[in-house]
């Protein structure tokens, strides 16, 4: 027990990191993708720019989908725009076919919603960067569903709790996350890398 958890605290350490030799942790005023403004963004499209911080995102990803998980599934399904960097990589290690789900329908060609190949009754496994209220994922579970695939998991690195899991859960949609932003702002207060102003602004954003 006492080796997992010295493994999961240098994880996140890791993941700290990550975010201050990117830059992909900004504070400021942010609109997100869900409407909801806010004081700090974690932009993780930023690492695919930086082949050995992808490695290790990628790595953390790996540590959240249990082999059970993997042998429920039978395709990956990438959400636009950031899920699918990360998503393409991780079906082609799992040997998992990969989906994408488009934000809007072409107006061109088959005017298909999904990309790739899916089966009535394929179960797909959504994968995200960062999560705030859910929207992107319910609705790429909604696409998907209507196109004839079975939806019940989803993975991202991080989830920023504010409303994520529950609005999911009812949607029959259970959510695994690598780390909570909770658990980062608690480490880069503690590691010195943000202020004690900075912690209260992302913990004043989360709700659950």
């Amino acid at each position: 027990m006492v080796w997992v958890l010295l493994l999961v605290s240098a994880r996140l350490d890791e993941f700290c990191n990550i975010l201050l030799r990117t830059g992909s942790l900004k504070f400021g005023t942010f609109k997100l993708a869900s409407g909801i403004l806010s004081p700090y963004y974690v932009d993780l499209r930023l690492i695919p720019s930086y082949p050995e911080a992808f490695q290790q995102m990628i790595d953390m990803y790996r540590s959240v989908i249990e082999p059970d998980l993997v042998k429920r599934v039978q395709r990956l399904a990438g959400i636009p725009t950031a899920g699918i960097a990360y998503a393409a990589v991780i079906a082609l290690n799992l040997t998992k076919p990969l989906l994408y789900v488009r934000k809007e329908q072409k107006e061109h060609g088959r005017d298909k919603r999904v990309e790739g190949l899916l089966q009535p009754g394929d179960k797909v496994l959504l994968l995200d960067d960062v999560v705030t209220t859910g929207k992107s994922l319910l609705e790429a579970a909604e696409i998907i569903r209507a196109e004839g695939g079975i939806v019940d998991d989803a993975v991202v690195l991080l989830d920023r709790q504010q409303g994520a899991g529950e609005n999911l859960q009812k949607k029959r949609v259970k959510l695994h996350s690598f780390t909570t932003m909770r658990r980062i702002a608690d480490k880069l207060l503690n590691l010195g890398t943000i202020n004690e102003e900075q912690h209260k602004e992302i913990l004043s954003q989360i709700i659950a």
